[in-house]
C-alpha cells in the first residue's frame, strides 16, 4: 500500500492508503476529521470542500495520493480557539440551517474572498454554484459571505 504524507491543518501527517482512497476518506476515516462531509460522491454538492495549497477543492473526487506533500485545510483547521471571521459571519447572518453544507460553503467562501476580496452578490452566487444547500438558505448564505468578506478585511 502506498504511503501518503501531507500537512493537514498545520500538522504533518502520514498514512498508508489504498491507491484508490479518496482524500475525503483519508480525512474522515484515517484522520477522524469529520467536519468534511460526504454528500454526493460525484463532486456536485460541495459538502466535501477543503483547501489544497490555498485553493478549494472537492475532496470526494480527489485521491489522497494526489495530495502528497500538500497543505490541506479542513473546516477544523480554520481557527485556533475563536471562530474564523467567515464562520462567525455564517453564524451571525443565519447562513446555516441544518449545517450539513456549511463546512464546504465556508471553505469555498474563504477561497472566493482570497481571490476576490470584495465580491458582489452575483460573484458570490456564481462562485458557490458548486455548493448545494438542501435547506435552501442561499439568501442568508450570500449575506454571510458578504459579511465574512468585510470581516476578513476586504
Amino acid at each position: 500500500m502506498p504511503t501518503v504524507s501531507m500537512n493537514v491543518n498545520g500538522k504533518a501527517v502520514t498514512g498508508e492508503v489504498e491507491s484508490r482512497t479518496l482524500l475525503v476518506q483519508f480525512l474522515r476515516d484515517t484522520l477522524r476529521l469529520t467536519g468534511t462531509h460526504v454528500g454526493c460522491d460525484t463532486s456536485q454538492c460541495g459538502a466535501c470542500c477543503v483547501t489544497i495549497d490555498g485553493n478549494s477543492v472537492k475532496s470526494c473526487t480527489m485521491l489522497a495520493v494526489q495530495a502528497e506533500g500538500a497543505e490541506v485545510t479542513t473546516i477544523e483547521g480554520l481557527a485556533d480557539g475563536d471562530l474564523h471571521p467567515m464562520q462567525e459571519a455564517f453564524r451571525d447572518n443565519h447562513g446555516l440551517q441544518c449545517g450539513f453544507c456549511t463546512p464546504g460553503m465556508v471553505i469555498s467562501a474563504i477561497d472566493l474572498v482570497a481571490k476576490n476580496p470584495k465580491p458582489s452578490e452575483a460573484d458570490i452566487r456564481e462562485w458557490l454554484e458548486g455548493n448545494i444547500c438542501r435547506c435552501t438558505g442561499y439568501h442568508n448564505i450570500v449575506k454571510a459571505v458578504k459579511a465574512g468578506a468585510a470581516a476578513m478585511g476586504s
